[in-house]
């Protein structure tokens, strides 16, 4: 309470779509309140009985993700406008300077917090619903219960086995206690392969195909560096991945496979190849003898980064499979893929943009900027994630073949494919209860780090004092958003500050350039082009990691993975409406409590540190405002009928879905948009008016084209778009949006 200057503040204006209202606005140690002065029904007689009740709008500060603070002007007085991580847009009004400074100061005190996760909500809020309070949701995923459900130590699969290796995560700190492996892998083994995967991150099971125990397996990038670098042990433990499906006694390496010379069909480098890549030679003088199930499989290594990124990690001692070595862990060959997802930095960027196109919803009811929005690229990264899904699950589903996923250090763009590859096979992960566990398990468990890509904890660039021509000290180039040093300035370049933004980062990186040729010690010490690390440089000695301070937000480490993750489960859910038990909004507010740090489960990066936190013992799980709810996100339409027994071994219209990348779309609730102006028609071609009074209309491809209007059907148009001008111009009040089903950034208690 000592950051709250003012906790009261009375006749505040808030602006949402246009439209604005007043009210008083609370400030509390975790929450902003709006609450809206009580208005009386339109048409009836002011009587004191009459009033509607305040509606109120909370705000979690961890949501807040920018302030702007604008001082009062001959054109508007003096303001707050908020973009928050649930992409509602809010602007509040006030009568003085003063009241807008100490309530901007406040915002900013309690949203930036010093000391670390437990001076957030979550560990003060107790839930006061009854059915909430009986739940425990930290007891809803259990490891060995999962592994037992997939068939790990049954008799329907004997190729698997738990290991309890990294039971205290001295093994690998960020992997899960429980751990499943090939059961021809002895934990020796392990021990002296982890060495050779970033972080320990060793090929680990995270799901069995119970059709024909083809599995997916999730790790870290290899250690191969400039020099080739290569573990038997880690070739090993892959062979024994590729053959768990296979009988006992059954020869992981074929005879033709033993001879020096390199396969042509090691390796792949993209999607398109891997159709004919790994395809059984017809020659029937190198075919293996004695064909058995199994022994045709396609197994595959999905490299989910770009070629060229895979490839530059290298030079920092990191890199990709070299396919030569891993050519003999089975037959055929097994082939690697890239699949070209971009890295953490180019989705955050994507994500700014797509907030650029939407990001004036607070001041006007008009609909985003279709052109940003199709610049942003955020649909693409979405296809592509979709694209490689659709990989994965036609090599386990068809190809009847294993397949091994890592991107760089194998929690961000791994656990997108795994998890959504895992929705599309198995009908389990289409439920309420199997959803869950597969956030736990491949989210949660398997060590993403929210607490670095969320940025729960706030940073001061992300509050800007805006000067009395509308700018700030960040537009006026006087302090770079992403580095701490001040952004060079260039006299006399033209083109102002984004020619002197260009001419710093072509500096930037020759500096970097020549820093990795001539370091003395030989090293690349630089980060690497594409990282899903959070702490690459840390990489350089054993000293930087020592002094790591994991209770500070990094704006660069920020990145909308899980949001990625729920947007293309909402594109499967589109396309097949009727095979998912959850609905839209389910999805929706759980991104919502992903930020809103009301629970315990996204505040730290793996389960070692949730252990020495006690999290579980001093918060709230999130699946316990869910289960308390469940009714809430059922899905009306969904028939389970077409997910029963009977469809196992159908592959069309069976048990297993197959994502459609082309028909992906905006996913416009989450934007607090409306479909029609996410998904609707293109905007409307430019117009101008001809001494004829009609209506010239180009054509978008260049054609021509006319569409004649009356001078009257002209002047109606014109005149609406004065009119629309006008309204904002005066503050008046605009049309209302459909009203949301939820109250705008309130939690439902």
């Amino acid at each position: 309470m000592d950051h709250i200057k003012v906790a009261k503040v009375d006749n505040v204006s808030i602006l949402h779509h246009g439209n604005e209202q007043r009210g008083t606005l609370h400030l509390t140690a975790h929450h902003l309140i709006f609450r809206r002065a009580p208005s009386e029904p339109e048409g009836a007689e002011k009587q004191p009985s009459t009033p509607l009740p305040p509606s109120e709008i909370w705000v979690a500060y961890p949501i807040i993700c920018t302030a702007y603070r604008y001082p009062s002007c001959q054109s508007a007085p003096a303001h707050i406008r908020l973009r928050n991580r649930d992409f509602s847009f809010l602007q509040f009004r006030f009568e003085t300077d003063r009241e807008c400074r100490d309530v901007f100061d406040s915002i900013k005190a309690l949203t930036v917090v010093k000391g670390g996760v437990e001076k957030l909500y979550a560990f003060y809020y107790q839930p006061s619903m009854t059915g909430e309070r009986r739940c425990n949701g930290w007891n809803l995923y259990n490891p060995i219960n999962e592994f037992e459900r997939m068939g790990v130590g049954t008799d329907r699969c004997k190729g698997w086995r738990i290991t309890h290796i990294n039971k205290d995560y001295s093994f690998s700190p960020t992997y899960p206690a429980t751990l499943a492996v090939p059961s021809t892998i002895s934990d020796t083994t392990l021990t002296h392969a982890k060495s050779y995967r970033s972080r320990a991150r060793i090929p680990a099971l995270t799901y069995l195909h119970p059709l024909n125990n083809c599995t997916i397996t999730r790790c870290a990038q290899p250690l191969t560096g400039v020099r080739g670098n290569r573990s038997i042990q880690d070739e090993k433990l892959v062979a024994a991945i590729f053959a768990s499906s296979q009988p006992p006694g059954t020869s992981q390496t074929p005879a033709y496979l033993r001879a020096s010379t390199p396969s042509p069909s090691g390796s792949s480098s993209d999607l398109s190849s891997l159709e004919t890549a790994g395809t059984p030679t017809s020659d029937p003088d190198s075919s293996p003898v004695g064909r058995i199930y199994g022994a045709q499989q396609r197994n595959l290594i999905v490299d989910a980064r770009p070629t060229v990124n895979a490839y530059a990690m290298q030079v920092v001692g990191m890199g990709s499979e070299d396919m030569d070595n891993y050519r003999h862990c089975s037959s055929p060959p097994c082939t690697k893929v890239y699949l070209g997802i971009d890295n953490i930095h180019v989705m955050r960027d994507s994500l700014n943009k797509v907030i650029d196109a939407i990001k004036d919803s607070d001041i006007t009811p008009l609909p985003p900027n279709r052109e940003l929005l199709a610049k942003s690229g955020w649909l693409k990264h979405i296809g592509l994630l979709l694209d490689g899904t659709y990989a994965i699950v036609h090599q386990i589903a068809i190809d009847h073949s294993h397949v091994l996923v890592h991107c760089s250090d194998g929690w961000d763009r791994t656990s997108q494919l795994a998890a959504l590859a895992q929705i599309c096979l198995d009908p389990y992960f289409r439920t309420i209860d199997g959803f869950i566990t597969l956030v736990e398990k491949d989210w949660v468990s398997f060590g993403h780090r929210f607490r670095h890509r969320g940025g729960y904890l706030g940073h001061e660039k992300w509050f800007v004092e805006k000067s009395g021509y509308g700018q700030s000290a960040l537009e006026e180039g006087i302090v770079d958003d992403d580095e701490d040093e001040p952004a060079p300035r260039s006299a006399g370049v033209p083109g102002g500050g984004q020619a002197a933004a260009f001419a710093g980062a072509v500096l930037g990186q020759a500096k970097n350039f020549f820093h990795n040729v001539s370091n003395p010690n030989g090293r690349a010490t630089s980060p690497a082009p594409d990282t899903d690390s959070d702490d690459f440089a840390d990489r350089r000695t054993k000293a930087a990691r020592q002094v790591e301070t994991p209770s500070v937000t990094k704006p660069k480490e920020v990145s909308p993975m899980f949001q990625q993750f729920l947007d293309g489960t909402y594109q499967l859910m589109a396309q097949y409406p009727t095979r998912f038990e959850y609905n839209e909004r389910f999805l929706r507010r759980l991104l919502f409590h992903l930020y809103s740090c009301q629970y315990g489960t996204f505040l730290h990066d793996n389960d070692k540190e949730r252990m020495e936190s006690g999290v579980k013992e001093r918060t709230r799980s999130v699946w316990d405002y869910f289960l308390s709810r469940r009714k809430m996100w059922l899905n009306e339409r969904y028939n389970p009928a077409h997910d029963g027994q009977e469809h196992e071994r159908e592959v069309e219209g069976g048990r297993v879905i197959f994502p459609k990348s082309g028909a992906v779309k905006w996913w416009a609730q989450c934007w607090g948009r409306e479909d029609h102006e996410m998904n609707g028609a293109p905007p409307a071609p430019s117009v101008t008016l001809s001494d004829t009074t009609q209506l010239s209309v180009a054509s978008g491809g260049g054609a021509p084209g006319v569409a004649a209007l009356t001078a009257e059907a002209a002047a109606g148009a014109v005149g609406g778009m004065v009119d629309s001008v006008r309204g904002l111009t005066l503050g008046a009040r605009t049309p209302a949006r459909k009203a949301s089903s939820e109250p705008l950034g309130v939690e439902m208690m």
